[in-house]
């Protein structure tokens, strides 16, 4: 009667085992592996915690072996794990020390306790393997719209059932004013799949960019396809967005491929969205062109680009400035996301403003500087002179070519802005030296005397100063500040160096730390030569 009632009990592990794995989506031997170890751990209380006994469970037939192991050592520490050379003979003649020899144990019969507490073993091992499994599954599935069933909200929060994982919607990843109820249906964007104390987190997201992106690729084939390319994204969720598309077949227009038949692809997207309002503007390679779309629907007049700088000025009409700027700055902060540049927006009439207080600084510098009436000064500011130098070193036909001046009069503006500037140079030379600057700054070629003191009031007075200089320090950077481009100076700001000529001049300046080097080896090898002839 014993025979048949253990062979169920066998049949019905292995039935326990297969049903465990399949509900929960594990290996079968993950589940047959928990349940050794809780038997070896109710084998242990049973026979002693100190024992080193291990159960094996045969995956075939449902049989469980107890055995408990024991190390041969010389000298026995340990009753209950080590085993004398002598007495591990009597056992095994062959043992030698190192070696494990196993002794069966009998089958234990389970208290409540010891049951309870496999239980408890099977059931941890088992979330631990499905917590991996739904890791392993999920991982890799970052950047897909994922469907659910929401289960339940917890301060706002949306707990989402997935089928084979649960995932959470965080409060700030919700459109604004958006709210759902246990039961209904959600679309998502993976975002971000973390191990956690507490298992693996799945991380939704209904704001990301490009869940829009996503959403669009659904909608529009072209999109899957790859003959259409979302290049940027930039949202402000539930509101309103912007989205850059490229077509890579000319003969298919992005925009409209985006738009759909009456708007139908679009508004799919509009409707998932909670109405959010959506721009769809064609990418460009060129920044400026770029930029006047993304600033639509507003009309653009002009732009001005700073690509050092990464930012751009853009001039519009009086009456497109709260267009351009939108409500609460919205538009100009999504077309300014999309592009990657800081855009600054100006009227046609502060635009005019500016340039004429341009026009009149350069006047009034042209008339102090060469001692020449107003309207000459105006003249030269006309034609598009902004500094001294040009006057002084470009083409005479090209000032003799201005309407009113003369050959004569144009020597004559040459030869006053030629004194200017080496007045202006004798001043900056005695500056330099008064400033401690040395005389071997002077033979490095793209330097000015004004910015040889400039060099000097910052401290940098010899080669050796220069050189230790990084090309940033020279001519400044542009840093990231809490999220913002901000431009920090260098030391010859303003004097219009590219990064190319800093590291001219950088280079220049540190040439002769290399001097002495070829020098150095002939030293080294006449040295040599004067050793070995005292051993002739």
């Amino acid at each position: 009667m014993g025979s048949p009632a253990i062979s169920a009990n066998r049949l019905e592990l292995l039935q326990i085992a297969d049903a465990v794995a399949r509900e929960k989506s594990i290996d079968r031997n993950v589940v047959i592996e928990a349940m050794e170890e809780a038997i070896q751990k109710a084998a242990r209380s049973r026979y002693g915690a100190e024992n080193d006994i291990r159960a094996e469970i045969d995956s075939k037939t449902g049989e469980i072996r107890l055995n408990r192991f024991m190390q041969v050592v010389d000298i026995v520490e340990d009753d209950a794990t080590q085993i004398s050379v002598a007495d591990a003979h009597a056992k095994n003649p062959a043992a030698q020390v190192g070696d494990f020899l196993s002794d069966p144990l009998p089958p234990v019969d389970y208290g409540r306790i010891a049951a309870q507490t496999a239980k408890q073993v099977i059931v941890q091992k088992v979330r631990d393997a499905e917590r991996e499994r739904q890791f392993e599954e999920y991982k890799d599935r970052i950047g897909e719209i994922i469907h659910g069933i929401v289960k339940r909200t917890e301060y706002g929060n949306v707990v989402v059932d997935l089928g084979r994982a649960e995932a959470i919607v965080r409060r700030d990843e919700l459109l604004p004013r958006e709210s759902f109820r246990q039961g209904d249906r959600i679309r998502a964007y993976i975002y971000d799949v973390r191990r956690e104390q507490r298992g693996p987190q799945i991380f939704l997201s209904r704001s990301h960019p490009q869940f829009m992106a996503k959403l669009f690729g659904q909608e529009v084939p072209e999109i899957y396809d790859g003959i259409i390319e979302i290049k940027s994204v930039a949202r402000d969720p539930g509101s309103r967005a912007k989205i850059a598309v490229l077509s890579n077949d000319s003969s298919i227009d992005p925009v409209g491929a985006c738009v759909g038949m009456r708007g139908s692809r679009v508004q799919a997207v509009v409707n998932e969205l909670q109405n959010e309002k959506i721009d769809i503007i064609q990418w460009s390679p060129d920044a400026a062109t770029f930029i006047v779309n993304a600033l639509a629907p507003a009309e653009v007049a002009k732009v001005v680009l700073d690509e050092d700088t990464q930012r751009i000025e853009v001039v519009v009409p009086d009456e497109q400035l709260s267009l351009a700027i939108g409500r609460r700055g919205q538009n100009v902060r999504l077309a300014s996301q999309l592009t990657g540049w800081d855009i600054d927006i100006l009227t046609e009439a502060e635009e005019s403003e500016r340039r004429q207080e341009e026009f009149r600084q350069r006047t009034a510098m042209f008339t102090e500087s060469l001692d020449v009436d107003e309207v000459i000064a105006q003249l030269l500011t006309s034609e598009g002179f902004s500094s001294i130098e040009e006057v002084a070193y470009v083409e005479l036909s090209e000032l003799a070519e201005i309407e009113g001046f003369d050959e004569e009069t144009a020597q004559e503006l040459q030869l006053r802005a030629g004194e200017f500037l080496q007045e202006q140079e004798a001043k900056f030379d005695a500056r330099r030296r008064e400033l401690g600057v040395e005389d071997d700054l002077l033979q490095l070629d793209g330097l000015t005397p004004a910015m040889l003191v400039t060099l000097g009031e910052a401290g940098v007075k010899s080669l050796d100063d220069l050189g230790d200089l990084a090309r940033d320090e020279l001519i400044g950077s542009i840093e990231i500040v809490d999220g913002e481009k901000q431009r920090v100076p260098g030391i010859l700001d303003g004097f219009g160096v590219s990064a190319e000529d800093a590291d001219a001049i950088i280079m220049a300046a540190r040439a002769h730390w290399f001097d002495d080097e070829p020098e150095a080896e002939a030293a080294e090898t006449e040295g040599d030569g004067e050793e070995e002839k005292p051993a002739e």
